[in-house]
Formats: structure tokens, C-alpha cells, sequence
């Protein structure tokens, strides 16, 4: 079976950024992505959940799949969002199956 490169970006912002960072990414020419909850974690700030410090919303994880040429437009959208807010954008390789989807 064919393996294709891309790149899997997985950024976590507050929820209320949600709508904000998933149309700053589509106007990036992301076509696809997919949004997950996140219940809590720990970082520079010390330990949070849901029901703590982040508010009532919470935080959400936004993943894209992407080709390894189109990195550098999706970096600077999600930057433009994620720079004056809670957030940490990831960056890692992966393999995909039917590139024709990214």
C-alpha cells in the first residue's frame, strides 16, 4: 500500500477561538480538520480542567492533515489567531493513505 508524507498540526486553543481559528485556517486553504474537546491538562501555569482556570467553555484541539508544501500558509493563519490567546500549535510528521484527500 502506497504511504504519502504530510504533515499533522494539532493546535489547542480556548473554545471561544474556535470559530475564529477554523475560518482563518479555511481562508488558508484548509479544506479539512476536525475538532475535538479537551477535558484538561498541565502546563507552565500548573494544572487545569474543564470545571478550573480556563472558563466555562473550556479548550478545543483543531487537527489538520496536510501536504508538507502547504505547512507555511496554515502556520501563519493559525499564528495570527493563536499569538494573543491560550494555545501551543504541534507540528509532526505522518503518512497518509489516499493523498488525493489532502
Amino acid at each position: 500500500m502506497e504511504m504519502h508524507a504530510a504533515k499533522r498540526v494539532e493546535i489547542i486553543i480556548e473554545a471561544v477561538m474556535e470559530a475564529r481559528l477554523t475560518a482563518a485556517l479555511r481562508g488558508a486553504g484548509v479544506t479539512g480538520y476536525t475538532v475535538l474537546p479537551v477535558m484538561g491538562g498541565a502546563g507552565r501555569s500548573g494544572e487545569w480542567s474543564r470545571e478550573g482556570q480556563v472558563g466555562r467553555s473550556g479548550m478545543v484541539a483543531v487537527v489538520c492533515l496536510i501536504r508538507p508544501e502547504r505547512l507555511d500558509s496554515l502556520l501563519d493563519a493559525a499564528f495570527a489567531v493563536v499569538e494573543r490567546h491560550i494555545g501551543v500549535v504541534s507540528i509532526s510528521d505522518a503518512q497518509v493513505l489516499r493523498a488525493e484527500r489532502f
